[in-house]
Parts: structure tokens; C-alpha cells; sequence
């Protein structure tokens, strides 16, 4: 087993759902087959605008010939391991390479900087996954430096609830500017500390991930009653309102101005439609 990395770009031409399969051609199948049960992190390549770097880590459970696609292959990620990094890492910094296993033996970037998929060394996943899992002043630290960890405290780590929910936290937030995606309040502490809340769309007790695209920057109000399916979300992310609400006139007060959920300013960070629907079908009561 290896770690490694996988490049994703949010426009890819490929079928990427980035936390449950990656697609990719035989090319890279000798290098992806060596992370098999081992992590990857993601990395947006400096090329697409507004580049993420290296934005997320998973494990790969099981490398499948994609049936759909031929001469295509599926790294399938295990459930439960993705997590978008709460900092983005990014490709170069105070101009060293974060990746130093690039770095040929003349000092440069070698070729290998444009593999699709290719190995991480140990020391490079811990300065990666140790850097985007940094805490900010918004979100206290819970866990220990990761860099200082062994491999196999580090693998817990990348498991622990509280660290996932901080990142996971810090991940929307941003995405959402720290505003309430339903209300359109946005209100800071005197600590400076955003009083929104990071909701689940699909709940990780019902396998949702911990990405973006599941995840929706709520009031603590507003939080309450998503997850209790007294609101809800059409395709076109129009906020339904329960007709078991007991106040439905002041529930629906606090729906902003357009109707609609204020989505990120960037449009892949917005929520997936598969996430809209199993809350829908399953969570909101019609």
C-alpha cells in the first residue's frame, strides 16, 4: 500500500464523485492499484481558475474496471473517509513545493507534476494532511500536531469525529461566507466566532459525506428544522416549508427575500442534487 494523489478538477470530463469514486485510464492503473486501502489526497491543479490545490483526503477501499467505460478504471473510496481540508493546501509556498517528491535531482519540478495519479511519500501526506487540517481562530484545535504523529495514530486522526466535524465546520463556512444560506443573516460574536451552524444534508449516520456538497451553512434555528424535515429543498434549491410546521407563518418569515437557498459564490462548492434528494425523500415531511 501506498499513499497518493489524484487529480480532480471540479470541470472534469471524467464521472468523478470525488467522495465516493474517481475515475481515471489505464495509464494509471499500476500507480492507483498501489494506493488500494491506503489515503490520497486531492489536488485541483493550479491551471483551473481559483485553484483549491490540495483540497481534500479519502481512502481508496478498491480500484474496479469501470463497466460503463472502456479502458476506464473507479478508485472507490471507502465510506466514511472523505474530508474536504478545512484550509486548502496549496501547490507551492514561500516558494517551496509542498510535494517535495517532485523535486528531481537537479532541484526541479520533475515530469511527474502533471501524472494524473501518482505516489505521495509518508513525508509529504503528513505535511499535506497535517497543513489542511491546521485550525483557525474560528475552530479550536482537537487534535494533536499531525505531523507528530505516527502513521498509525495519524490513521485515527483522519477517522475522529471531532476532527471531521471541525473541518467539516470550517470547510462551509467559508464556502458560505460564514451567512446563513436560508435566513441571510450573518452574525459574528464579540469573539469573533460565526453563530451559523454546518449542516449535513444527508447525515453521516445515513452515509453522507463530510464535503462540501453535502453540507449547508444554517442558523441554529434554521439547522433545527432542516434536520427535523420542517424545511426542505427543490431541485432548484427553492426552500420548501413543512405542512406539519405549528407556526408556518413565522417559519416562513425567516425564508430570505428571493425564496431560495443563498447558495456559495462559487458554483461547485453549491450543494449536489443527490444530496437534495435524499433529504427530500427521506428527512423533509411534505
Amino acid at each position: 500500500m501506498a499513499y497518493g494523489v489524484f487529480i480532480h478538477r471540479r470541470d472534469s470530463k471524467y464521472d468523478d464523485v470525488v467522495s465516493t469514486r474517481y475515475q481515471f485510464p489505464k495509464q494509471y492503473l499500476s500507480a492507483a492499484e498501489k494506493c488500494e486501502g491506503d489515503w490520497i489526497v486531492y489536488y485541483e491543479p493550479t491551471t483551473v481558475k481559483n485553484s483549491r490545490g490540495y483540497f481534500a483526503v479519502a481512502r481508496v477501499d478498491k480500484i474496479v474496471p469501470d463497466l460503463k467505460s472502456e479502458d476506464m478504471f473507479l478508485a472507490l473510496i471507502a465510506q466514511g473517509t472523505y474530508l474536504d481540508f478545512g484550509n486548502p493546501v496549496p501547490f507551492r509556498e514561500n516558494g517551496r513545493y509542498l510535494e517535495q517528491g517532485l523535486i528531481n535531482d537537479r532541484g526541479v519540478l520533475s515530469g511527474r507534476a502533471q501524472s494524473a495519479v501518482r505516489i505521495l511519500s509518508a513525508d509529504d501526506f503528513a505535511r499535506i494532511v497535517g497543513q489542511g487540517l491546521n485550525c483557525d481562530d474560528d475552530s479550536p484545535p482537537v487534535w494533536d500536531p499531525f505531523h507528530q504523529l505516527n502513521a498509525r495514530d495519524r490513521m485515527t486522526q483522519l477517522t475522529s469525529r471531532a476532527l471531521r466535524d471541525s473541518n467539516f465546520r470550517r470547510s462551509v463556512l467559508r464556502a458560505y461566507d460564514k451567512g446563513c444560506a436560508i435566513t441571510g443573516t450573518r452574525l459574528i460574536n464579540g469573539g469573533g466566532r460565526a453563530e451559523v451552524e454546518a449542516a449535513h444534508i444527508r447525515p453521516v449516520d445515513h452515509d453522507g459525506p463530510d464535503s462540501i456538497g453535502n453540507g449547508v451553512a444554517l442558523s441554529r434555528t434554521a439547522h433545527w428544522l432542516f434536520d427535523r424535515g420542517l424545511f426542505g429543498l427543490a431541485d432548484d434549491l427553492t426552500i420548501l416549508v413543512s405542512r406539519y410546521t405549528n407556526d408556518p407563518d413565522s417559519v416562513q418569515s425567516m425564508i430570505n427575500e428571493t425564496g431560495k437557498l443563498i447558495a456559495p459564490k462559487d458554483c461547485r462548492d453549491s450543494p449536489r442534487p443527490e444530496f437534495v434528494t435524499w433529504h427530500r425523500e427521506n428527512c423533509f415531511k411534505y
